[in-house]
């Protein structure tokens, strides 16, 4: 097992061209946010925009649209329940987040049933929260995983539920056999976040704490994830990964030298200043 670091960022984090606009760093969807649990789409939604996607739209419940342009003014909204507008996002996005805050409804099933058909090939899937479990409970679904570069980001207990392994038997050899006939990147998020490469790669990550355990934190890095994807798609995908789990981390870790418990929020605030600080 490798292990995560540093030379990931360096690798990933460049400096801009001048000659660009917001349309070079990638488009990314978040489709998530029922009306009882808006603040997951939001908070990834705010890790997209501050780690630096050029576009971002929320696709949510239009309950969530006055928090939303609120909190983040820079994301746009989509009201979830028009179908038209959200298969033309899913069309034209670099990457896409499904499921954080969705819900497990079967309005929920449906949309996941019409990202997974409508996805493009050159895409960048994210498969999180309520999406979990709800594949994991459909073998419809499970049946029906698109064609792109899919990528599942469970914690434990959801990995329990998507690979039928216990979590005490979570070991490398049989995630990493789960991962490849779901022919999925795996980001195992724990202590100690461990990502499963379709390569056979698995790289295992050091750094981090107890001052990220608190809610949002998943939502944050899945942000982050989408953000460096859809802009860095000219760089190999294992590393770009490695890069946002590593720098998700990081950014915590500088953050809890003076603070007990660390915010997803106060993550997404800090990440241009460390992204600027990083750049090759």
């Amino acid at each position: 097992m490798e292990e995560i670091t540093y030379a990931a960022v360096r690798k990933i984090i460049t400096k801009r061209p001048q000659k660009s606009h917001k349309g070079t760093f990638g488009r990314v969807l978040i489709i998530g946010g029922n009306k009882y649990m808006g603040g997951a789409a939001i908070m990834a939604s705010q890790a997209a925009v501050y780690a630096g996607a050029g576009l971002v739209t929320c696709a949510s419940s239009k309950r969530n649209r006055s928090a939303l342009h609120t909190r983040l003014p820079e994301a746009m909204f989509l009201d979830y329940h028009d179908s038209k507008a959200l298969l033309k996002a899913i069309n034209t996005s670099d990457a896409i987040v499904l499921g954080p805050g969705l819900g497990e409804s079967a309005w929920a099933k449906k949309l996941i049933q019409l990202t997974f058909e409508n996805v493009p090939t050159s895409a960048n899937l994210i498969v999180d929260g309520s999406a979990l479990t709800l594949v994991a409970q459909n073998k419809d679904l499970k049946l029906s995983l698109p064609a792109c570069h899919l990528i599942f980001t469970p914690h434990e207990m959801e990995w329990q539920r998507l690979s039928q392994i216990a979590i005490n038997q979570q070991k490398p050899a049989q995630n990493l056999k789960v991962a490849q006939k779901l022919q999925a990147t795996v980001v195992l998020k724990k202590h100690g976040t461990e990502i499963y490469h379709p390569s056979g790669r698995v790289a295992k990550l050091t750094i981090g704490g107890p001052h990220m355990a608190t809610g949002g934190m998943g939502d944050t890095l899945t942000g982050i994830c989408a953000a460096f994807l859809a802009q860095f798609k000219d760089k190999d995908p294992e590393l770009v990964l490695e890069a946002a789990v590593f720098s998700h981390s990081q950014v915590a870790d500088e953050l809890a030298q003076s603070r007990y418990v660390v915010l997803p929020s106060q993550i997404a605030f800090e990440m241009p200043r460390y992204m600027h600080r990083v750049q090759a």
